[in-house]
């Protein structure tokens, strides 16, 4: 499983910007494709592939790859971001074993797209995005599509969102050679913390952090390469705001 894993992380960030994108068939029908392909992958948990049926990801791609957003591939959404690969998103919403009544701390919230899929699942979303541009986006599109449980922040995601905390389970979507103190702060005795970490910025582990009795069990779950945490993170300071 590791192995295979290690081929999808290397190219789940991978986008070719000089591709055209052509769809084929509807949107319905590329949208069952994706999800029997998700399936194949081993993503099984119902409540996943529910969310991922109902949030259209069309309403997250940017124009010129409107044809492929439902390709399992990641796409620019720019400021040198992507909305991730629908398989990274579906692994990393299994992973967290969601019920359905959690409050979840997302960090990235890129194009709303991954906040929307968990938004779908957990009674509440609070999602820190530390480019303000695409927190605004975001914010439109979440509110377009009438996302009542989804907060969004811009700020510094190393430093979580401590005002809502603890939380039940937090997802980063971004990169750093260690999980931010912070983040275990503000994990929820119970909760569970996934996130991508590695020294090496081309290749880290997905790890899966859950908090147990005041300790940590750590497991490694596959080989994946993400975009980089920026801010505190990189040893940068950077201002808030709702």
């Amino acid at each position: 499983m590791r192995s295979f894993l290690l081929v999808c992380g290397i190219v789940l960030c991978i986008c070719l910007l000089g591709a055209s994108c052509i769809s084929s068939g509807t949107s319905d029908e590329a949208r069952q494709d994706l999800l029997e392909a998700l399936k194949s992958y081993g993503i099984s948990d119902p409540k996943v592939l529910a969310a991922i049926a109902r949030v259209p990801r069309e309403a997250f791609v940017e124009e010129p790859f409107l044809g492929c957003a439902y390709w399992n591939t990641a796409l620019p959404i720019g400021e040198g971001q992507t909305i991730s690969q629908p398989l990274v998103v579906a692994l990393m919403t299994q992973a967290l074993n969601l019920k359905g009544n959690e409050k979840v701390l997302e960090i990235g919230t890129g194009s709303g797209y991954q906040a929307a899929v968990l938004a779908e699942i957990v009674r509440a979303v609070y999602t820190v995005e530390i480019r303000g541009m695409l927190a605004e986006k975001a914010q439109q599109r979440l509110g377009y599509l009438c996302y009542s449980n989804i907060r969004v922040k811009v700020g510094d995601g190393f430093r979580g969102w401590p005002e809502y905390a603890p939380f039940d389970a937090i997802m980063v979507t971004a990169s750093a050679a260690k999980i931010p103190p912070p983040l275990i702060d503000q994990l929820a005795e119970g909760g569970r913390l996934i996130m991508p970490v590695g020294e090496d910025r081309s290749r880290q582990e997905l790890t899966l952090v859950k908090k147990k009795d005041g300790r940590l069990e750590v497991s490694l779950l596959a080989d994946v390469a993400f975009v980089r945490m920026t801010g505190e993170a990189e040893g940068n300071v950077t201002g808030e705001r709702e």
